[in-house]
């Protein structure tokens, strides 16, 4: 990923927030020179030290696990925050359009999870977080024959992360002025995904602290 030093993300804080308010992501790999994608809820803990793992599950039936079955495979998975088009007549100087976004791409191997006890330990992680903030969060009973019995159409992935690279462009590279100017555009656009980069060009300090 193409990353400019003034959009260049370093602040784990920032990057695992992004992870955590954003986990349905894509899973990269490629098989016979072909690069193979999927849509999934990911979920990104920060341990094993020093890069942590990203664990999830999907459909037995998807081929995409097979090649990590034989061995641990590279993949790239990727987390999109919000993003929204940034139209040149909301800035004082002129300039031209734009978008601004925050994106994390985590490169890791991944290794296939088909124990039952793992499993369920996945599908709890990844249930908890989405449930959690709820008045009464959702909890699978796994006493339950044919819930346990579903767990046989899935496989579990883990993946050992090597390497974090983070995006944040929010228009760093613009005056103060134009930011404030950007940001409270967005912010007032009635629409939720134009709000939530706006929180995020405020939190992340887009004065070049970003």
């Amino acid at each position: 990923m193409y990353i400019p030093e003034s959009f260049h993300e370093i602040h784990r804080d920032r990057i695992e927030a992004l992870m955590r308010d954003y986990p349905f992501g894509l899973l990269v790999s490629c098989e016979d020179n072909r690069p193979v994608v999927n849509h999934l809820p990911l979920f990104y803990t920060s341990t094993p030290e020093p890069l942590g793992r990203v664990i999830g599950h999907m459909a037995r039936a998807n081929p995409q696990w097979r090649a990590w079955a034989k061995t641990d495979g590279p993949v790239l998975a990727v987390f999109q925050g919000p993003d929204a088009y940034i139209s040149p007549s909301w800035y004082v100087t002129p300039n031209v359009p734009t978008w601004n976004y925050a994106v994390v791409q985590l490169m890791g191997e991944a290794r296939v999870v088909t124990d039952e006890a793992r499993l369920i330990e996945i599908l709890d992680r990844l249930t908890d977080h989405m449930e959690s903030g709820r008045t009464v969060p959702w909890k699978a009973d796994w006493g339950d024959q044919g819930r346990r019995e579903q767990i046989g159409g899935i496989v579990g992935f883990e993946i050992r992360v090597t390497d974090i690279r983070a995006k944040f462009k929010l228009g760093q590279n613009r005056s103060p002025v134009d930011q404030e100017r950007v940001r409270e555009r967005l912010l007032h656009s009635g629409r939720q995904r134009e709000t939530e980069l706006a929180r995020l060009m405020r939190s992340a300090g887009s004065d070049g602290s970003g």
